[in-house]
């Protein structure tokens, strides 16, 4: 609502103010105007100035409240930098003597920093309780116990506390009005919902300016996202309460103040904006999505919903628009950093090599191969080449197949070590199982295509975006660091290149002692086939130990099993493929440790006990479940005051694949 649209609003009611006879009119930021000098009763007077007090401060806190989030960012940002440099700069460490076998000597603060991490992750890398935070780590529950809290304050302070029985014009002695702090209180807790809003969309950014700043991967931020938009939904229904007892009951003469309030236009859009926030939650419930929407029309109608909620919420209270416009301005950057990085991707010289080609956009063409499972959804794995800067190890890109529909994009980790070639290509590699929706979709059709016979082979059309994530590969690839990889399913992806590139790094670097091991839990055999050449490389370099148990058995039933070994000999390397346990090989064989879901406290625990010398990094990427078993073992495994003392093998990391957990 405009500033004189608000004044009209207050004239008509609650603050009695005469506008038209004042001598002077004092500006108040996110507020109508005042009058000055009060010329209506003293009550209405002291509770005029408690209103316009309490915004006053509330705006200030509000200010303070966006400097502190920008100072934070500042300070993380300028200590991130001088971190890195700190550890790029070349330094000459003592090696330990064979004889004492306690490690490299580090310096006094880098063995502080490793304290202080080792406690941390003892301490908040837990799972909080999964029945009300989800799968989330204590750590994100507790800076969102910071942030509550000290919210939470900013509600309650600089409000004056009283209560005003103040006459009513025009009405017979005995009809008065009732105010309270409870005016105050609702502004001011409206206003905070207001500033929160452009926190809730910087936090769901792809694009994020956060990550930019602080080296945290996007999806970190996305619980926070969601209980942000949580506090702003609580807050906004207690305003919405505390305005209905104000105009219902405590104002005079009832039905006629309640009657004309509700039939304001500001009112009617902030019913509006109330009743958008009630189905931004409701669609973003995770058993909403599961069991009546789904993914991509959840993700379609947030868009949608949180911008006309925006819309809605100017309509409500337009002097407030300093908080939600660049709200929108963030959103509207976000869409179109994406465009502008797939541009970039995709948009080339295409054509003839004597460079008479078109610039034109042109779409990736993946080779795939598809692994039929009726039990548990078809697997697919795409190869493809494309020239471009290679990606850091564990980012993910955003992928479109245009030729179902370019209308959806899902994340997916390549399972390929970023190196270009001398044509500047890099080999993109994916896994992922097709279970429902659009993944399904590509499934089948594969299939369609590699039933026509296409020459023995099939192709997809790929767009990217990306990439997207954090590097996670410091510290491995030297060798001073142990690292055990634990993978559910297709989640190998994350992890293979990881050991790869460690692996390949760590060649002729004899007599360190480190250890590196693998952990893959599959639902059958025949799964061992979607990374079959990153395998045998592994094995080839000899560095790895790869341990793989099989969850739901080694066959396929009969009939299946026979289709795919018939449609292997037909389709060749990039046809319908699968692989019976008697064409197995024999080291195929011997990688299968044993049946039934590893338990990986166990397998943790005994990785770290059988260490002599180093620090651990635990990869781990799989279902929601087994991520968190990670965490509790991981952390279980973490001593500060061990790490103090020197033992480095108590300083135990986890970098797991989050991004699927809700």
């Amino acid at each position: 609502m405009a500033t004189s649209s608000l004044k009209g609003f207050l004239t008509a009611r609650a603050h009695i103010q005469n506008f038209s006879a004042a001598s002077l009119l004092e500006p108040h930021w996110g507020y109508a105007d005042r009058v000055i000098p009060c010329v209506v009763d003293a009550g209405s007077c002291e509770y005029l100035d408690a209103v316009y007090g309490g915004h006053d401060i509330g705006m200030l806190y509000m200010g303070i409240f966006w400097s502190s989030v920008l100072g934070i960012l500042l300070i993380w940002a300028v200590a991130r930098r001088c971190f890195d440099a700190a550890s790029s700069s070349p330094s000459s460490p003592t090696t330990a003597s064979p004889e004492s076998q306690t490690g490299p000597r580090v310096s006094s603060l880098t063995r502080l920093q490793n304290t202080i991490a080792s406690f941390s992750r003892n301490s908040f890398l837990p799972n909080a309780p999964i029945s009300i935070f989800g799968h989330t780590t204590r750590l994100q529950v507790l800076v969102l116990g910071i942030l509550t809290a000290y919210l939470t304050v900013l509600t309650f302070a600089g409000i004056t506390y009283k209560t005003w029985i103040t006459p009513v014009k025009n009405q017979p002695p005995g009809v008065n009005n009732t105010r309270t702090s409870l005016g105050p209180w609702s502004d001011r807790i409206g206003t905070i919902a207001y500033a929160l809003t452009p926190l809730s969309i910087l936090l769901a950014s792809r694009e994020s300016l956060l990550s930019l700043l602080t080296g945290v991967p996007y999806t970190s931020f996305l619980f926070l996202h969601r209980w942000t938009g949580y506090l702003i939904l609580v807050q906004s229904i207690l305003h919405t309460i505390g305005w209905i007892v104000i105009e219902a009951k405590l104002y005079q003469p009832q039905p006629a103040v309640w009657d004309g309030f509700v039939q304001s236009e500001y009112i009617i859009w902030g019913f509006v904006a109330l009743g958008l926030l009630i189905l931004l939650w409701f669609f973003s419930l995770g058993w909403t999505i599961r069991n009546i929407t789904g993914y991509e029309f959840f993700r379609k109608v947030h868009y949608i919903l949180a911008m006309v909620y925006i819309g809605a919420a100017i309509g409500h209270w337009e002097a407030l628009q300093c908080f939600l416009v660049p709200g929108l301005v963030l959103w509207a950057c976000d869409r179109l950093a994406r465009l502008v990085r797939m541009g970039m991707l995709h948009y080339g010289c295409v054509g003839p090599e004597d460079g008479q080609g078109k610039w034109q956009f042109k779409a990736a063409q993946a080779e795939s191969k598809i692994w039929t499972d009726s039990k548990h959804g078809d697997v697919v794995r795409l190869d493809f080449g494309h020239r471009q800067a290679p990606w850091k190890i564990g980012q993910h890109f955003f992928l479109c197949f245009s030729d179902s529909t370019i209308w959806q994009s899902h994340p997916f980790t390549p399972l390929s070590v970023p190196e270009a070639d001398e044509k500047g290509e890099v080999r993109h590699s994916y896994i992922f199982r097709a279970k429902g929706g659009e993944t399904k979709k590509v499934a089948g059709l594969l299939k369609r295509q590699l039933g026509q016979g296409a020459e023995g082979k099939t192709t997809l059309s790929v767009i990217m975006q990306g990439p997207y994530g954090e590097r996670i590969i410091d510290g491995v690839s030297a060798g001073d660091t142990n690292v055990l990889a634990v993978a559910g399913g297709t989640g190998i992806t994350y992890v293979l290149p990881v050991l790869l590139s460690a692996a390949r790094a760590r060649q002729g670097n004899v007599g360190q002692g480190n250890k590196m091991e693998i952990v893959w839990a599959v639902k059958r055999e025949q799964d061992l086939e979607w990374v079959r050449p990153e395998l045998d490389e592994l094995r080839r370099l000899g560095d790895v130990k790869i341990r793989v148990f099989v969850t739901d058995g080694g066959h396929l039933p009969d009939a299946e099993e026979k289709k795919t070994v018939e449609g292997d000999k037909e389709a060749s390397a990039v046809g319908i493929l699968g692989s019976s346990l008697s064409s197995s090989s024999s080291n195929e064989a011997s990688e299968v440790e044993g049946t039934g879901r590893p338990g990986v406290n166990a397998l943790v625990t005994q990785f770290v006990e059988d260490i002599a010398l180093g620090r651990t990094i635990v990869f781990g990427s799989g279902p929601p479940g087994m991520v968190g078993d990670l965490r509790s073992a991981v952390a279980s495994c973490n001593s500060g005051r061990r790490v103090w003392k020197g033992e480095e093998r108590f300083d135990v990391e986890l970098v797991c694949d989050d991004r699927l957990e809700w």
